[in-house]
């Protein structure tokens, strides 16, 4: 499959058992190979983040462009790209956020949990593209700070969006980014990932590779 093509994997509980095969190690190579998670030489700075963006002449950076994009009610872009007003929602918690001071900018699958599951092979390059990928719309999203907060570097298995309608598509841009980058799973995060897709039919995940 060409490099940059979207890929439609299902997540739900008719489709579970094509989850499991994407998931589970076997015979074929799995979509999201199961492999004991190291967090030995981590440090955030191994992901030089929020650059100049995808716009490097707009004056926003990374964070900036992002807010911009996922604003429900624009904002008003001043010198430097300074944002005033604007209204967000946060679907981690299902909460209408009116100002960009009040929310962080979260990295789907954490820094802390990329390295863990890959990123700790990567070129610097290929990290930074990572930590600042707006290449896909569920890598990084705009939510409430005390969501991102609590949140962390934790993984499906110890964290999960308060709000219940979250949930599904929670699991499914978790399972997107992780296949755009070739990230793996461990065994605990791999048991939950399943256990939402039983309770998700229908639920579709897509994403695209990343070059």
């Amino acid at each position: 499959m060409p490099v940059g093509e979207p890929v439609p994997v299902l997540l739900g509980r008719d489709d579970n058992l094509r989850l499991s095969a994407g998931i589970e190690d076997g015979p074929c190579p799995p979509r999201l190979p199961t492999a004991v998670e190291s967090r030995a030489g981590y440090t955030r700075t191994a992901f030089k983040h929020w650059t100049a963006g995808d716009n490097p002449t707009d004056g926003c950076n990374t964070r900036q462009e992002v807010l911009i994009s996922e604003a429900v009610v624009a904002p008003e872009i001043g010198p430097r790209c300074s944002l005033t007003g604007g209204t967000w929602f946060s679907y981690y918690d299902e909460v209408e956020v009116n100002g960009a001071s009040g929310l962080d900018i979260d990295h789907m699958v954490p820094l802390a949990e990329a390295w863990d599951s890959g990123a700790s092979a990567w070129t610097a390059a290929r990290r930074e593209a990572y930590a600042n990928d707006q290449g896909q719309a569920s890598s990084l999203v705009a939510v409430t700070a005390r969501t991102n907060r609590s949140k962390s570097d934790q993984d499906p298995a110890e964290w999960l969006p308060p709000a219940s309608g979250a949930l599904c598509r929670y699991g499914a841009e978790w399972t997107a980014t992780k296949l755009r980058w070739g990230l793996t799973v461990d065994d605990l995060e791999k048991d939950r990932l399943l256990d939402i897709a039983a309770g998700c039919g229908g639920t579709t995940v897509t994403y695209t590779p990343a070059s």
